[in-house]
């Protein structure tokens, strides 16, 4: 029985041979970069949380509070995107991995 996914991943990549130094290096590069990603992402949640302490600050202006809510609100959205979007790629990496070593010990 095939279990339905929330959110449908274009990352169904099955490899049909082993996997060779290119192909490592390739995965590593992606690690990396699914890591500085994932910085990106904290770090633009972070610039929105500051953003919206210093909205809630500002008192001569009462309309800011709503703009100040929008962007701890969006903050927070932020980071759980990125941290969901990090775990499904680091995921898909290690399957990608584990079916192609599995490929190795059945081709030997």
């Amino acid at each position: 029985m095939k279990r339905k996914k929330i959110i449908p991943s274009s990352r169904e990549f099955k490899p049909d041979e082993r996997i060779i130094l290119r192909d490592q290096l390739a995965i590593e590069r992606t690690r990396l970069a699914n890591e500085r990603t994932l910085l990106s992402y904290i770090r633009s949640s972070l610039y929105m949380l500051i953003g919206s302490f210093a909205l809630f600050q500002i008192k001569d202006y009462p309309n800011f509070k709503y703009l100040a809510f929008a962007a701890l609100v969006f903050s927070v959205v932020f980071l759980i995107i990125g941290v969901y979007r990090f775990y499904v790629l680091k995921r898909s990496l290690k399957r990608l991995f584990y079916l192609s070593e599995y490929l190795d010990d059945k081709s030997v």
